[in-house]
C-alpha cells in the first residue's frame, strides 16, 4: 500500500497534475467518464467495516471487471498517461483529482481537493455500487452504507448532467440532458418534466421525483443552480474523502501557509498605518 508523503513537493506535483488533467480532459472531451471513474473508486466505501473507498483499487483487473465498471478502462488508460509523467502521485489521488477537474472544466463548481490518499491493492466484493434498475430504497441502502445522506444522494445524482449511458456498458442508451458536456442544473429541470424529448430517465432517476424527500431537493436544485452547485461541491468532496484523513504534514503546511498570510497582512496594515501617521505628523 503506497503512502504518500504530503509535503510541499507533493503539493507542487498535485498542481502540475491538475494542469495536465485540465488539458487532457478538455482535449479528449472525457469529463463524463473521468467523473464516473472517481465516483466508482470512491463509491465502494463501507462505513461500518471501513473498507473500500477512494484508494485506487479500481485499477485492479478484478475490480475493473465488475459489471458496474464496464468501460472504465478507457479512463484508467487516460489517467496512465498523466501518471507516467508524475509517478509520485498516488492512483487514489489521481482518480479523485480527475473527477474534481472534470466538474470544473465543464462549468461546474470548484471543489476543494485535499491530497494524501493511500493506494490499495485490495478490492471489495462486487455489488457495492448503485444499480440503475432499482429505486429509492436501494439508493438509500447504498449511500447510507457509505455514510452519506438523502441530500448527498440527490446532489450527487445531479452529476448525470454530464455524459450519457452506453448500451454496451449499462444496457441503457441516451443522455440525461441536451448538453452532456456542460455541468449545470439541467438534470433536475428535465426530471421534473413529464416528457423530456427523448432524454434518459432511469429507474433511479425516477425515484428522485417519486420519493417525497428526494423530490424536495430536486425542486430546489431545478430552481436555483447556485444552491445545487454549493451542495454538489460539498457532497462530491465528502464522497472523494470517504475513509480518508489528511496527513499531519498536510495540515501543518496549511497552518504554516495561514500564518504566512496572516503575517503578510499584518505587515501591510502596519505599513499603511505607519505611512498615515507619518503624513499626519
Amino acid at each position: 500500500m503506497a503512502v504518500p508523503v504530503v509535503d510541499a513537493g507533493y503539493l507542487n506535483e498535485i498542481e502540475k497534475v491538475r494542469r495536465d488533467l485540465r488539458a487532457l480532459i478538455s482535449y479528449k472531451n472525457c469529463a463524463p467518464i473521468m467523473l464516473r471513474l472517481a465516483w466508482h473508486d470512491a463509491g465502494t466505501y463501507d462505513f461500518h467495516t471501513q473498507t473500500g473507498g477512494p484508494d485506487g483499487s479500481i485499477r485492479n483487473e478484478k475490480e475493473l471487471m465488475h459489471g458496474a465498471n464496464n468501460g472504465l478502462k478507457i479512463a484508467i488508460d487516460l489517467c496512465e498517461t498523466v501518471k507516467a509523467k508524475h509517478p509520485k502521485i498516488t492512483f487514489a489521488d489521481l482518480y479523485q483529482l480527475a473527477g474534481v477537474v472534470a466538474v470544473e472544466v465543464t462549468g461546474g463548481p470548484t471543489i476543494k481537493f485535499v491530497p494524501g490518499r493511500k493506494d490499495s491493492i485490495d478490492s471489495p466484493e462486487e455489488g457495492r455500487l448503485p444499480d440503475a434498475r432499482q429505486g429509492s430504497g436501494h439508493l438509500r441502502d447504498v449511500f447510507y452504507r457509505m455514510g452519506l445522506s438523502d441530500k448527498d444522494i440527490v446532489a450527487l445524482s445531479g452529476g448525470h448532467t454530464l455524459g450519457r449511458a452506453h448500451p454496451e456498458r449499462s444496457g441503457f442508451d441516451g443522455a440525461w440532458t441536451s448538453d452532456p458536456l456542460k455541468f449545470d442544473n439541467s438534470y433536475y429541470v428535465e426530471l421534473l418534466k413529464e416528457e423530456s424529448e427523448g432524454l434518459l430517465k432511469l429507474p433511479t432517476d425516477k425515484a428522485l421525483i417519486q420519493d417525497p424527500t428526494f423530490r424536495s431537493f430536486v425542486e430546489v436544485y431545478a430552481k436555483d443552480e447556485d444552491v445545487f452547485f454549493k451542495d454538489y461541491g460539498e457532497s462530491h468532496k465528502k464522497l472523494s474523502e470517504l475513509g480518508f484523513k489528511p496527513s499531519h504534514c498536510y495540515n501543518t503546511i496549511l497552518a504554516q501557509s495561514a500564518v504566512g498570510v496572516g503575517v503578510a497582512a499584518a505587515i501591510v496594515v502596519f505599513s499603511y498605518l505607519f505611512e498615515v501617521n507619518r503624513r499626519v505628523n
